[in-house]
C-alpha cells in the first residue's frame, strides 16, 4: 500500500467518509446479499458467465442501489423496465431486483448486527477532537440503520445517502454530486478537505469533486484500481493514520 507521506487530517478543513468498507464492515453484507440475488437471476435465464465477485467490484460497489442493478444486468445484456421503488422483491423489474437485495442484506445485518472497524472510530476520535467536522457519504439507502446499529450515528451533523440522493435528484457515484452537497451542507471547501472511500466509483466522485486528499481504503477493489480512479494515496486500513 502507498503509505508514504500520508496527510495530517486533523488539519483539513473537513473529512469526509464512505460507509461501507470504511467506518463499517458492511460491504462484505452487501456483497453477500448481491451474490445471492444475482446467482438467482443469472440461473433464471441461464446467463453466462455466471455472477463473480469482480462484478460487486465492477458493476455494485459504492453505487445508488437501482444503478448498480442496472449497470449489472447490461453485462449480462438483460433488459428488465425499470420498474419503481414501490415495486415487491419479487418483480422482475430493475427496482424489484433491487428491492430483493435490499430484503437480503437487512435479513443478515438485523441477524449478526454489525461493529464499526476500531481503527476507524479512533480516527474519527482524532479528527473530531480536533474541531475538524465530518460527514457520512454513503450510495447506501441503508446508510442510517447502519449507522444506528454500529453506535455511531450521533458522531454526525451530516449524512447524505442513497435516501438523501434520491430526494435531491442527485446522481450517483462516480459523478462528484453527493460529495459536493456534504462539503456545502459542512460549509467546507472540498480543495482543502479530504474524502476516504474503498470504492472506485466513490473514489472517482471525490476526485472529480475536487478534494485536496482521496484517500482510497483498499478492502478488495486493489490498490491500482484506485490509484487509477484518482486515489491520491491508498491503505489496506485506516490505523495506517494512527502511528
Amino acid at each position: 500500500m502507498s503509505h508514504t507521506q500520508l496527510p495530517n487530517l486533523t488539519e483539513r478543513a473537513g473529512v469526509l467518509f464512505d460507509l461501507d468498507g470504511v467506518l463499517t464492515p458492511t460491504a462484505s453484507v452487501h456483497m453477500h446479499a448481491w451474490r445471492q440475488v444475482f446467482e438467482q437471476v443469472f440461473a433464471d435465464r441461464s446467463v453466462e458467465p455466471p455472477y463473480a465477485d469482480s462484478d460487486y467490484y465492477l458493476h455494485l460497489d459504492g453505487k445508488k442501489r437501482y444503478d448498480g442493478v442496472k449497470s449489472l444486468l447490461q453485462s449480462r445484456h438483460i433488459d428488465l423496465p425499470w420498474g419503481d421503488p414501490s415495486d415487491a422483491p419479487e418483480a422482475e423489474t430493475v427496482c424489484g431486483v433491487g428491492n430483493r437485495k435490499n430484503d437480503a442484506f437487512l435479513s443478515v445485518l438485523n441477524a449478526d448486527g454489525i461493529a464499526p472497524y476500531p481503527s476507524s472510530v479512533e480516527l474519527l476520535d482524532r479528527v473530531q477532537a480536533a474541531g475538524v467536522p465530518v460527514a457520512v457519504v454513503s450510495s447506501s439507502k441503508n446508510a442510517e440503520h447502519v449507522l444506528q446499529a454500529a453506535g455511531i450515528r450521533d458522531r454526525f451533523e451530516v449524512v447524505v445517502d442513497g435516501v438523501v440522493a434520491e430526494r435531491e435528484g442527485l446522481p450517483s457515484k462516480p459523478a462528484p454530486d453527493v460529495f459536493l452537497a456534504a462539503a456545502r451542507m459542512l460549509g467546507i471547501d472540498p480543495a482543502d478537505s479530504a474524502a476516504i472511500e474503498d470504492a472506485t466509483s466513490g473514489v472517482a466522485s471525490a476526485a472529480d469533486g475536487g478534494f485536496r486528499d482521496v484517500i482510497g481504503v483498499d478492502r478488495g477493489a486493489g490498490e491500482a484500481a484506485l490509484t487509477d480512479a484518482g486515489a491520491t494515496v491508498v491503505v489496506d486500513d485506516l490505523a495506517a493514520f494512527l502511528d
